[in-house]
């Protein structure tokens, strides 16, 4: 396997899945408009041979296809998912010893290797400024790294095994950083490394950090992954790339030998910078906020280092792939940590987090003749008690009885479910919790709702497939088009306050509830262009769920509370842009323009978009 990130492009390049892009790149921008555009087209890696300002090569898109991905992982990938299943259910090695000989040997070869320090030859000091600072988006405020394995200790328990290494974003330069000094590190509440720099200031000691850059394929992924208790990343790298994680301690810093480049600094106790803004994976920018400032001890680089980058934006992007990878590795991980769980679909439409889809067993009253959700919602809770799956704010729940059930067919599923709920009963609501810190469409950072949905029995409702008559000719609210079956889309005056939206709910609801009955057409979408949200699927998950709060943007036609839960006949999801959102991420035109000049005949990446 490969032993670096240059074996890896070389083997890419081999196969016919790489080019080298030859001319001057600037990172302000250009970098990440070819990427998108590439990506957009299904196209290859990307190594850009001379980037502006720095003398280091940059590639990006190793991760864009899960065919590539799976290629570039091809000698490990089976003993890696053998080792994760085995941690996800140990009694199976009981039943099957023989089976699973191999996969102990795998995981013991894995652990990491500690290095002496003077074998740090290869590296030599650099400094911030000498790495590609690359700008993704129009109004970032700053370079950012996007592809980092940041890792810290516990300074309870120091040492490599009791180490976490995950993705973190990175602000390099802009806002208030001193550029070569000072760094932002910027993570949610549910991380790693934020129990282990909650632990360092109840010690009154700064917590060090190694930010590590590059290296094998396996070591970025592995800052990703979400392994079973037990299963240091640091061995999932090096069960991934079929190599030792080597590495030593300098000025009491871990340095990863096989990294490209590495970061290291403290973060003291109380010391923050703004960080932000950043377009980000939800497809707006999160913007500026107080995150844990590092202060710079070291900067090293290998020669002839690679800096490898993605760019993250409305999905579908790298991190899609990153995701489908994630799922081939873990395979049935969630089975194993929720019992009663088939299935659970982090939906990549809707920016991953904001929305789940999942299929669960109910058997806690086989007796009844009429079925209502029971194990469902205890399943329901456990997941949105679930590491990321905690981000969600909806959560649709089914339970597969007699036909089979696919979370990744979305509008089958969604509709499964709308025929089926009852929404007297079947919609649970959890206020003032958590929600992911990049989705503004809550309360504050941090903090928002969330909702489950749950359905199981019998077919309650046929499902409109036409506008129905009570969506039409409703004085302000028009242009009503269907985006699925049960579902419409309608367009309402442009939201100003919470006061005037409930005006206007009521009015909407008025007209409707004057028509009479409406069983067909269960949910309702108000928004700004139903023109957009009907054209695609993927366009009706994403603006839905990225721009609504659910306890603040449900309502409900002859909605009512009883014993403080909340009905309705039909629901509203009112998924207008708000004035608290952040701004939606556009290009720049000029620079689309710009890079039209990588594309010609002749140019590096001329063919690669089909025209």
């Amino acid at each position: 396997m490969h032993r670096n990130l240059e074996e890896c492009i070389l083997d890419l390049e081999k196969a016919g899945q790489l080019i080298r892009v030859h001319e001057e790149v600037d990172p302000h921008l250009e970098m990440a408009a070819i990427h998108m555009k590439v990506f957009a087209a299904d196209g290859p890696a990307l190594l850009f041979e001379n980037v502006k300002g720095s003398s280091y090569r940059a590639v990006s898109n190793l991760f864009g296809h899960l065919e590539r991905s799976k290629f570039i992982f091809r000698n490990t990938l089976d003993s890696t998912q053998d080792v994760i299943a085995l941690r996800n259910d140990p009694i199976s090695a009981l039943k099957n010893p023989f089976k699973h000989i191999g996969s102990g040997i795998a995981g013991s070869k894995a652990l990491p290797m500690k290095k002496p320090t003077n074998s740090l030859n290869g590296f030599k000091e650099i400094q911030i400024s000498d790495i590609p600072l690359i700008h993704h988006w129009p109004d970032d405020g700053g370079a950012f790294v996007t592809l980092p394995q940041v890792y810290s200790e516990d300074p309870e328990k120091p040492g490599i095994m009791n180490a976490n290494l995950g993705m973190y974003r990175v602000q390099l330069s802009g806002n208030e950083y001193e550029l070569n000094k000072e760094i932002g590190l910027h993570y949610q509440i549910h991380r790693g490394i934020g129990i282990h720099q909650a632990k360092a200031n109840k010690l009154g000691v700064p917590l060090k950090v190694s930010i590590f850059i590059g290296g094998p394929p396996a070591h970025t992924l592995s800052a990703v992954m979400p392994l079973p208790e037990g299963l240091s990343e640091m061995t999932f790298a090096g069960l991934l790339s079929g190599r030792r994680f080597r590495y030593s301690y300098v000025d009491g810093y871990c340095i990863s030998h096989d990294a490209d480049f590495v970061i290291t600094g403290e973060i003291h106790p109380g010391e923050t910078k703004p960080e932000g803004p950043f377009g980000d994976h939800l497809g707006y920018y999160s913007l500026t906020h107080e995150f844990p400032l590092m202060r710079v001890h070291k900067v090293y680089a290998k020669e002839n280092a690679i800096w490898p980058f993605t760019v993250v934006g409305r999905p579908p992007q790298e991190d899609t792939a990153f995701g489908d990878l994630i799922h081939e590795l873990t395979g049935d991980a969630i089975k194993q940590e929720i019992p009663g769980v088939k299935e659970v679909h982090a939906v990549d439409a809707a920016g991953v987090h904001p929305l789940l889809f999942a299929i669960g067993s109910e058997r806690y009253t086989p007796y009844q003749k009429v079925k209502q959700p029971a194990e469902l919602l205890t399943i329901a809770n456990r997941i949105l008690g679930t590491g990321q799956l905690s981000l969600a704010k909806y959560l649709f729940i089914a339970a597969e009885e007699e036909m089979p059930l696919d979370t990744h067919e979305e509008i089958k599923f969604l509709a499964y479910i709308l025929e089926r709920i009852d929404l007297r009963r079947d919609i649970h609501f959890q206020t003032n919790t958590t929600i992911d810190t990049l989705d503004y469409s809550g309360t504050g950072l941090n903090t928002g709702s969330k909702v489950i949905f749950a359905a199981c029995g019998d077919k309650k409702r046929d499902l409109c497939t036409d506008v129905p008559e009570h969506l039409k000719d409703l004085n302000n609210f028009g242009k009503a088009l269907l985006v699925m079956p049960g579902v419409v889309a309608i367009e309402g005056p442009k939201y100003t306050s919470s006061e005037q939206t409930l005006n206007e709910i009521k009015t909407l609801t008025t007209m409707i509830e004057e028509k009479g009955a409406m069983p067909s057409c269960p949910l309702i979408i108000l928004c700004d262009d139903s023109r957009f949200m009907s054209e695609t699927m993927s366009n009706f998950l994403w603006a839905t769920f990225t721009r609504s709060n659910p306890s603040h943007d449900i309502h409900g036609v002859n909605s009512y509370y009883e014993n403080k839960h909340w009905s309705c006949d039909n629901i509203i999801i009112d998924a207008r842009i708000k004035p608290h959102h952040a701004p939606l991420l556009v290009s720049d035109p000029d620079v689309e323009k710009n890079i039209e000049r990588f594309f010609v005949e002749g140019a590096s990446l001329s063919g690669v978009i089909s025209k």
